[in-house]
C-alpha cells in the first residue's frame, strides 16, 4: 500500500473507532466540548513536555492523543444539525486547507516571498484583509503570560511595529529596570507594573536574539529541579549516616550541597 493510502486508512480507522465509542461507551457519550476542554489543554502540555525531552516516541504518542481530541470535537459537532451550526471533520479539514492556500500566495499564487519575515508579514496583512480588526485578535486570551508576551510582540512585528536592532531593546530593558528599582520600595502597585514592563522588555530582547523565553525558562526550571533533587538525595544519604536534615542546616551549609550538586551535574543536559 502506498504510504499516503496508509495514512488515509489510519485516519479512517480513527474516525470509525470514534464513532463506535460515541455510540457505545458511556464515558464517551457523556463528553461535551466543555468537558473535553481541560483534557485537551493537559494533552497539549504533555506534548510540549515530550518535545522538551526530545523524546520522539512520546511525541508520536502525544500527537495521537491530540488528534483523537480533534476528531472527538468534530464528532460532537457532527451530531448537531447543519441548520443549527453543526459541521463534521471534512468541514474542518477543508477549512484549514482553504486557509493555508489563501495565506500562502507565494506558493499558490503570484506573490514573491523569499524569506521567513516576508511570509509572516504577508500572513498578518492577509488576515487584516479578511476582516480582522486587529493583528492581535489571533492571540488567545488564555495563553500563559510569558507566551502571550512573545506572541504579541511577534504579531506586531509582522506589520512593522518593532525595534530596529537588539541594542535598542537592551537599552529599553535597562530603562525598565531603573523604573522598577525606583518604585519597588515606594509603591507596590507601581512596582508590579514596572516589573511587568521589565519582563516584557526581556521577552522582546530574547526574541531579537532568537531565544524562545518560555523554552529558556523551562530549561532553567528543569535544571534547578534536577540539581535540587540531587542535593536532597545527597543530604538524605548523609542523614542516614547521622548527618543533619535539610531543615536543620544553615543557608551556608545548604549552599555547599548546592555547589556540590552543580559540580556533579555540570555535564547534565539543560533539558
Amino acid at each position: 500500500m502506498h504510504r499516503t493510502e496508509e495514512k488515509l486508512a489510519a485516519f479512517e480507522r480513527l474516525l470509525k473507532i470514534m464513532g463506535d465509542l460515541r455510540e457505545q461507551c458511556p464515558w464517551d457519550r457523556k463528553q461535551t466540548f466543555e468537558t473535553l476542554r481541560h483534557l485537551t489543554i493537559e494533552e497539549t502540555y504533555e506534548l510540549s513536555e515530550a518535545i522538551m525531552d526530545a523524546d520522539m516516541d512520546e511525541i508520536r504518542k502525544e500527537t495521537g492523543d491530540l488528534l483523537l481530541h480533534m476528531v472527538f470535537y468534530a464528532q460532537i459537532a457532527s451530531e448537531t444539525p447543519r441548520n443549527q451550526g453543526g459541521w463534521d471533520i471534512a468541514d474542518s479539514l477543508n477549512g484549514i486547507c482553504d486557509k493555508l492556500v489563501d495565506r500562502h500566495p507565494h506558493i499558490y499564487g503570484d506573490v514573491e516571498a523569499n524569506d521567513e519575515e516576508t511570509v509572516k508579514a504577508n500572513w498578518e496583512q492577509l488576515k487584516l484583509k479578511e476582516g480582522k480588526k486587529s493583528v492581535l485578535e489571533g492571540v488567545p486570551k488564555g495563553l500563559p503570560s510569558l507566551v502571550k508576551a512573545y506572541r504579541i510582540q511577534d504579531k506586531v512585528r509582522g506589520v512593522g511595529f518593532d525595534w530596529e536592532h537588539a541594542g535598542q531593546v537592551w537599552d529599553k530593558v535597562q530603562e525598565e529596570l531603573a523604573e522598577f528599582q525606583a518604585e519597588v520600595d515606594v509603591d507596590p502597585d507601581r512596582a508590579a507594573d514596572e516589573f511587568g514592563d521589565v519582563l516584557f522588555a526581556l521577552v522582546n530582547y530574547a526574541r531579537f536574539k532568537d531565544i524562545n523565553p518560555d523554552e529558556a525558562l523551562e530549561r532553567t526550571n528543569r535544571r534547578f529541579q534536577a540539581r535540587f533533587q540531587h542535593m536532597e538525595s545527597a543530604i538524605q544519604a548523609d542523614v542516614e549516616q547521622g548527618g543533619k536534615t535539610m531543615a536543620e542546616m544553615s543557608l551556608t551549609e545548604l549552599d555547599a550541597y548546592w555547589d556540590r550538586a552543580k559540580t556533579a551535574m555540570s555535564s547534565t543536559p539543560l533539558e
